[in-house]
């Protein structure tokens, strides 16, 4: 069908309701005639004059609709209204679902790292009975002992950190030279990592370290 072009449109970029600028303007008149076949208007998009007057403006449009469509008032509304304050609430409910999710997923991992990091010190301690006991008898203390494993479990747990950091600077750029998406690595997040690692290591692996502290030097000499 052919149409006459009387002018472009001014870039404007993607929105929330998609592309701005992959669209066509034409009469309403001959979209509904020519293009949906239809007599009845879908939708309006109106603009307030300032953001001050959205909520003023929506209460008027609403109370016009209502009279045009002969709507009596205990009668509910026939259509719909929605601003960009509430996409907006929509879109940050959303974000927030997403972080809880997320915030969720990542304190699962760090837990079952964490009670790995436990286990393979609570082993570490049994094998290494007898040297502890060695180590006691020529005059280290409990909080040398307490501190030796302590350093081990931090140790482990940066390591762990460290692996997974690489593991995502690796995948990040990965997916932005695949999908064409600009991604930032913060060296605070980074920090934060390591941080929470060197916390996860400090917690989970304080048990372990003092009951290494608290062995009886005899007892751990006999241990086979």
């Amino acid at each position: 069908m052919p149409f006459k072009v009387v002018g472009v449109l001014e870039k404007k970029g993607g929105s929330m309701m998609g592309d701005q600028d992959d669209l066509v303007v034409l009469p309403y008149t001959t979209a509904m005639k020519r293009l949906i076949g239809t007599t009845k208007l879908n939708i309006i998009y109106v603009s307030a004059v300032s953001l001050v007057a959205v909520d003023s403006a929506q209460s008027e449009i609403e109370a016009l609709l209502r009279q045009r469509h002969h709507l009596a008032p205990n009668q509910d509304s026939d259509f719909t209204m929605r601003s960009q304050q509430e996409f907006a609430k929509m879109s940050e409910q959303s974000s927030k679902t997403l972080s809880v999710l997320l915030a969720s997923a990542a304190a699962i991992s760090l837990l079952v790292g964490g009670i790995g990091i436990m286990n393979i010190m609570l082993v570490s301690v049994t094998e290494r009975t007898r040297e502890i006991g060695i180590r006691r008898a020529i005059g280290a203390k409990g909080r040398h002992v307490l501190m030796q494993f302590l350093i081990e479990a931090v140790t482990l747990a940066v390591c762990g950190g460290a692996i997974g950091v690489g593991l995502g600077i690796v995948a990040s750029n990965v997916v932005s030279a695949k999908g064409g998406l600009p991604i930032h690595v913060s060296p605070g997040a980074i920090a934060l990592a390591f941080g929470f690692s060197a916390a996860i290591g400090i917690f989970f692996g304080f048990y372990p370290a003092r009951k290494a502290a608290r062995l009886d030097p005899i007892e751990a000499l006999r241990y086979e």
